[in-house]
């Protein structure tokens, strides 16, 4: 890990440096997952809430206990892993993609869409539903992708909590919904089941943005509030994934506190809603 800070995080303490460099450096060399281009703020917190949670008394007992204890690194890997998601989160963004995407989408004769970090899937179901609803979804693809392979098989499940359908009946709504948002699920005691005819056309696959290629030939791709966790030196390693992944013309939507400014691919993309990030790539 360098001591090169994220421009979103705090500073570190030295002492603390090393001991998270370390840390992630058994979790790569023992399982294959780099960290070491993460945000240090976010995993210090991660890693404290883990040592909190298993008893530890000193940090520096983690990167053994993680290289022998593989239950204990399962753990530490879920909660390293970015999945605060929720259906139709951001509804400005959603109503923003209808107003301003959707009608791009609708000039191409079959559309490919990359939901890059998907996480439990919530959003790639929000997206089907929207295609859906504007009549698009029969010749549309959603490849929905995550290196947390438990977040994955949520995800393909389509199984949430009922206690979250308020939440997200209102950002529906909001989000210029036409539709009664319960009839895109089954209701099953205390748990809903996202409806077949929204899975269909969702791929569910294992990617991982740090060490994997560009992944397809896409029209859209959606990543937000993912790059956020990443330093500088990986943001830009990623926005160059999914210049390379999108046709020209494609469309690239970022979370709101993330943005091409200041990268080298800036001038290359046309701003198509400034608030909501989503830009389209030049011809």
């Amino acid at each position: 890990m360098k001591a090169k800070l994220n421009q979103y995080t705090p500073e570190i303490e030295p002492h603390m440096q090393s001991h998270l460099a370390a840390i992630v450096e058994a979790v790569y060399q023992k399982y294959g997952y780099d960290f070491r281009q993460y945000s240090e703020a976010h995993i210090k917190r991660r890693i404290m809430n883990r040592m909190a949670m298993s008893g530890l008394e000193d940090i520096s007992q983690m990167p053994s206990k993680i290289l022998n204890d593989e239950e204990f690194a399962f753990k530490l890997l879920q909660d390293l892993s970015i999945t605060v998601t929720e259906m139709f989160r951001d509804p400005g963004f959603y109503r923003s993609l209808r107003e301003n995407v959707i009608p791009i989408l609708r000039t191409y004769p079959f559309i490919k869409i990359w939901h890059a970090g998907c996480s439990t899937g919530e959003e790639a179901y929000s997206m089907a539903i929207i295609l859906q609803e504007e009549g698009l979804y029969d010749r549309t693809a959603i490849y929905a992708t995550d290196f947390n392979q438990r977040a994955l098989n949520r995800a393909k499940e389509g199984i949430f909590s009922n206690k979250l359908m308020k939440e997200y009946t209102a950002n529906y709504q909001l989000s210029g919904g036409k539709e009664s948002f319960s009839d895109y699920y089954t209701s099953n005691y205390d748990h809903v089941i996202m409806n077949q005819s929204l899975k269909k056309n969702i791929v569910w696959a294992n990617h991982n943005l740090v060490t994997d290629s560009v992944f397809a030939e896409v029209h859209l791709i959606l990543c937000r509030n993912v790059l956020i966790y990443f330093e500088r030196e990986l943001q830009n390693k990623t926005q160059k994934l999914f210049y390379d992944s999108l046709i020209n013309g494609g469309i690239l939507c970022l979370g709101a506190k993330e943005g091409l400014r200041f990268t080298d691919l800036y001038e290359k993309y046309i701003e198509l809603d400034k608030k909501q990030r989503i830009f389209k790539k030049k011809y």
